[in-house]
Order: C-alpha cells, then sequence, then structure tokens
C-alpha cells in the first residue's frame, strides 16, 4: 500500500485499536472524490460511508424551496455518514465534494454491523442526531426565515419540552436566543397576539392556539419534530 493511498492519513482511521483497523481494512475501499460530487442528496438512502484522506467535503441543508447553507466541512479529521450509526438510513443533508482528493469508503451494511456491537450507545446516539438536526436547522431558520417564523419556531420548540401552554420568559431573553433586537421580538409577539395566537404579559407567554403557530412557522419546526419523534420514539411518548 502506498503512502499516498493510506486509510490512516484518515485520522479516524488512523486511531483505531488494531483489532478494528484488521477487522475494517478488507472492507475499505480506495476512492476518488471529484470537485462537485454528490455523494448523498438529502433524504436518499446511504449505501456507504466516506473517510476522506485528501478530499474535503461539504454538508449542505436544503430547503424547501430550493435555497441551501453549509452546515459543516468534513476532511481527513472525520467521516461522511453520520446519519447512518445515529439511527437512519438516510441524511437530513446533501453532501458535495468542494475539493477533489483521495478518500476510503465503507459499505453501510459493515458500517451498521460494526456498530451493534456497542448497543449501549444506542440512545445516546440517536438523541445526538436529534440535537444536531436541531442545531442545524436553527441555523438555517436565522439565515432564511423571517423573524415572525423564528419566534413561532422557538416558542413551538419550547412547548414541547415543558408541561402546559405557558412560557415564562423576557422578551429581551428571547431577542439573546434568537439573536435579534429586542424591539424585533416586540413587533412579532404583538403581531402573534393580535392575530389571538398567543398572550403576553409581564414574562409570561401563554400560548391561545397552537395548531394557528404550526400554520404561521416555517418548515423548520417540522422537520425538528419529526427528527426527534423518529429516533427517540419511546420517550418522546412518555
Amino acid at each position: 500500500m502506498t503512502a499516498f493511498k493510506d486509510p490512516r492519513k484518515n485520522h479516524l482511521l488512523a486511531a483505531l485499536a488494531p483489532e478494528e483497523w484488521q477487522r475494517w481494512l478488507p472492507h475499505l475501499e480506495s476512492v476518488d472524490l471529484s470537485l462537485g460530487q454528490v455523494l448523498y442528496e438529502s433524504g436518499s438512502r446511504m449505501s456507504h460511508v466516506y473517510f476522506p484522506t485528501t478530499a474535503i467535503v461539504s454538508l449542505l441543508y436544503v430547503m424547501e424551496n430550493g435555497a441551501s447553507a453549509e452546515i459543516a466541512i468534513v476532511g481527513n479529521e472525520g467521516i461522511v455518514g453520520i446519519s447512518l450509526f445515529m439511527g437512519g438510513e438516510s441524511t437530513p443533508s446533501r453532501a458535495v465534494v468542494q475539493s477533489g482528493g483521495q478518500g476510503y469508503r465503507l459499505k453501510a451494511a459493515v458500517m451498521k454491523e460494526e456498530f451493534n456491537r456497542m448497543p449501549v450507545l444506542h440512545l445516546m446516539l440517536r438523541y445526538t442526531q436529534a440535537l444536531i438536526t436541531q442545531m442545524a436547522q436553527t441555523a438555517v431558520c436565522n439565515r432564511h426565515h423571517s423573524l415572525d417564523q423564528q419566534l413561532c419556531r422557538w416558542l413551538l420548540l419550547s412547548l414541547d419540552r415543558l408541561q402546559g401552554d405557558e412560557l415564562v420568559m423576557t422578551q429581551e431573553l428571547i431577542a439573546n436566543m434568537l439573536g435579534v433586537r429586542r424591539e424585533g421580538v416586540t413587533q412579532s409577539a404583538l403581531k402573534l397576539q393580535e392575530a389571538g395566537l398567543i398572550r403576553y404579559a409581564r414574562g409570561h407567554i401563554t400560548v391561545l392556539d397552537r395548531t394557528g403557530l404550526e400554520k404561521r412557522t416555517c418548515e423548520c419546526y417540522a422537520v425538528v419534530k419529526k427528527e426527534y419523534d423518529r429516533l427517540l420514539p419511546a420517550i418522546h411518548a412518555t
């Protein structure tokens, strides 16, 4: 094996213990990753995971209207396709090669077989995947959607984690959470109140019409909720 084609140029592969390394090595397939090559489309079934060595892969979140935003880049430090072993057969992002080079891939079945050797980690990693989805969706939402939509999303996600329909939260704190000016939150909250969706008084927000909030928010809330329900159904139901 030449130094140029050494899988251990990927840091994760290099960190494998000797036993795992010997088990993985026969299954690692060298691949050329060309500029602009799409490794996965959002929602597509994954056949392999990828370990770049000299290539760099960009992970993009694609909105319903076709707009996109980069949420991460992966190079020789990591792996492309973590969704495979964190709760699903598909990925919520598009993976595109942004700098051509070399890498290695491993069949999905082999990756899952390896992961199944550690069942105690499954639950925690499924939660991690759901949390990553929420973080990515929040970043995209903050870039592409209106403050009104962001506020509705934030209220709904907060309600999902509380008992009842009331939140104790100042407008200043909401503004800090959303990264916007307090005046903007005031205007958006007033619109929601005038629409009969919420009641706001003395730092208390009461949701009067949850269905109305869901109709008014952007796609981001539904994406996050669906992922939590999919990955953590037993916990979510309790």
